[in-house]
């Protein structure tokens, strides 16, 4: 199957996902990387294992709807399989959701359906949290609403900053994202019915039970 990255900063979950690949972790081939930030990163990380890299600027478009229809253009000559948001702080247009419907999957820093949208890791703080964590979900319209694969949590310890929380739910991403990725690639996992589906069983709307 063939993978495109989308990513806009430094690139360490597209890192983990180029690495299982490379493993055979991941029986997929990663095509392309693309970046709304000439600048991120993460595209230096994608020249560096000789994968495609591209970057997009959005003031070079009228609006959100040109620039994901010359998006979707460049990505989809590379035939991907599923597009992986590794860290892509645009939101999406509707055209651009529809258009990959049931393969397009995000990492989102917090437990979801908790903590939507940015600064997850300071709410969690801010609101005395004893866990928090990350999700691996399917795209839909609705903002980090799609249905969820794969949750990893962390323990929130008292004096924590944002740094240290930010550690710790690294390590989980770097863990679960490249697992999910290879679930899609195997063809254990799909999206029907607004459900996450893994090997023929509906998943709960907190997703696999990790300790299952």
């Amino acid at each position: 199957m063939n993978i495109v990255v989308l990513i806009s900063g430094n690139g360490s979950n597209l890192q983990a996902i180029i690495d299982a690949c490379k493993e055979q972790k991941i029986k997929g081939t990663l095509r392309a990387v693309f970046s709304n930030k000439a600048d991120a990163f993460g595209l230096e990380r994608a020249r560096e294992a000789g994968i495609p890299a591209h970057a997009l600027t959005a003031s070079e478009f009228a609006n959100r709807e040109a620039f994901d229809r010359e998006l979707m253009r460049e990505i989809d000559a590379y035939a991907p399989d599923v597009v992986v948001l590794a860290g892509y702080m645009r939101i999406l247009s509707p055209a651009f959701v529809a258009h990959y419907e049931g393969r397009l999957l995000n990492i989102h820093p917090s437990l979801l359906p908790k903590y939507p949208g940015l600064h997850t890791h300071r709410q969690a703080l801010e609101n005395g949290d004893e866990e928090h964590g990350t999700s691996v979900h399917f795209v839909t319209d609705e903002l980090d609403g799609g249905p969820v694969i794969l949750q990893a949590k962390i323990p929130v310890f008292e004096g924590d900053s944002e740094d240290d929380i930010t550690a710790r739910v690294q390590a989980q991403e770097h863990a679960i994202y490249p697992l999910v990725v290879s679930w899609f690639v195997d063809g254990r996992l799909e999206m029907r019915e607004n459900a996450a589906w893994l090997d023929g069983i509906k998943l709960s709307p907190q997703g696999h039970a990790s300790d299952e």
